[in-house]
């Protein structure tokens, strides 16, 4: 049997669980990505003893269940890794979990792990603070889908995101109905609308699909209000948007400024996670177009930027544009998505004589293996050439 492909968290995380006193350790991120897979990976050669347990294969979990978890793996030994899968289908979970952190703080290695992100950040933010680390897990990058499945960039740009989906690839039809039933409404209707007050489902729903048509566009809140089927006001659209990307599905990017009053009244630029999910609205045929190409593409490196720590904008002033403002620990990186699509070039020069002190950085589907490979290292090597 070949070798599963191990994903980078599950290196993170060995390294974190291998210090003296360790935190919680959190594994966040989107439904279908490896989270549970490389998790067990990490099981299979932790040198103490371990303890597994998920919520999902019962039918009723309550805190007893959990302190019973909890004790069995207190009962293997100090340094015992004790992983809860689905942690945020056990009821008032994070007041448990710091319940029985604070009678015994770290003589466990805890690792908790869910699918429905919103559920474990809110309970997170309000009983376990100063007792976690987060690790934000996200889709596929093609860099990954390259070494595991031997993509191409055309095949990442098509299809790329979702590891489960590549058996279906062949017939467009399993494909889409594998990404909408098992991905989309399982986050859409289990993970946000059982847990997240949402007026009208329906058009909660259409606005995912309105969305998902605009990857690596800036679109004002009053466009999109006004393409969905109901009345309603902006402050809908931004809260739907708040939700998608509290569920690693749609990233709203600000407009880059040193006046935070301009950011946060601008148009924003919308971000889809994966490649996935605009083939899923435009058809297998998408990069046919040279304009959509051009939107999926720069929305692909988007996406990789926005896993990186620090803080993705975009600006724009009047004609002039740069498509994405990365900064990070003071630095600034302006970068240029050069991908056939027509637009004007000059942004980046203007840009860069308003903030001196940004480096310029121009990816292109030549240089975008590089990229993804280590895109930390990329934008320092080509920024700094």
């Amino acid at each position: 049997m070949a070798k599963l492909y191990e994903r980078s968290f599950v290196a993170q995380l060995e390294q974190r669980l291998s210090v003296g006193r360790p935190l919680i350790q959190v594994l966040v991120g989107p439904r279908q990505v490896g989270k549970t897979t490389g998790v067990k990976q990490l099981l299979a050669r932790y040198p103490d003893a371990t303890h597994y347990a998920n919520a999902d294969d019962i039918l009723t979990t309550d805190r007893t269940w959990l302190m019973e978890q909890w004790q069995k793996a207190s009962l293997s030994g100090k340094k015992t890794l004790l992983v809860i899968d689905e942690i945020q289908k056990v009821q008032n979970w994070s007041e448990t979990v710091k319940s029985l952190w604070d009678k015994a703080p770290k003589a466990l290695r805890v690792i908790l792990l869910g699918s429905s992100s919103l559920q474990l950040q809110k309970g997170l933010s309000e009983s376990l603070s100063g007792r976690f680390e987060l690790i934000k897990t996200h889709q596929w990058t093609y860099e990954e889908l390259k070494r595991a499945f031997k993509y191409d960039l055309n095949r990442y740009l098509t299809y790329g995101g979702y590891p489960g989906a590549v058996v279906f690839e062949s017939d467009f039809d399993r494909w889409y109905a594998y990404l909408k039933e098992s991905i989309i409404e399982a986050v859409v209707g289990r993970d946000i609308l059982l847990n997240h007050k949402v007026g009208n489902p329906a058009l909660f729903r259409q606005a995912f699909e309105i969305l998902c048509r605009y990857p690596a566009q800036e679109i004002s809140y009053t466009k999109l209000l006004g393409q969905l089927q109901d009345k309603g006001n902006t402050d809908l659209v931004k809260y739907y948007i708040e939700l998608y990307s509290g569920a690693f599905l749609v990233h709203p990017l600000e407009k880059y400024s040193t006046k935070s009053h301009l950011m946060r009244g601008s148009s924003p630029k919308i971000l889809i996670s994966c490649p996935a999910l605009y083939t899923m609205h435009e058809g297998p045929k998408v990069l046919d177009d040279p304009e959509k190409r051009g939107r999926i593409f720069e929305a692909a490196v988007g996406g990789q930027l926005l896993q990186l720590p620090g803080n993705l904008y975009y600006w724009r002033e009047k004609q002039d544009e740069v498509d994405f403002v990365y900064s990070y620990q003071g630095q600034i990186y302006a970068v240029e998505v050069k991908s056939g699509r027509r637009k004007l070039s000059r942004g980046l020069n203007v840009f860069t004589k308003q903030f001196p002190k940004a480096l310029p950085v121009i990816i292109t589907p030549e240089n975008f293996a590089a990229f993804s490979e280590n895109p930390r290292k990329f934008l320092d090597t080509v920024a700094n050439q």
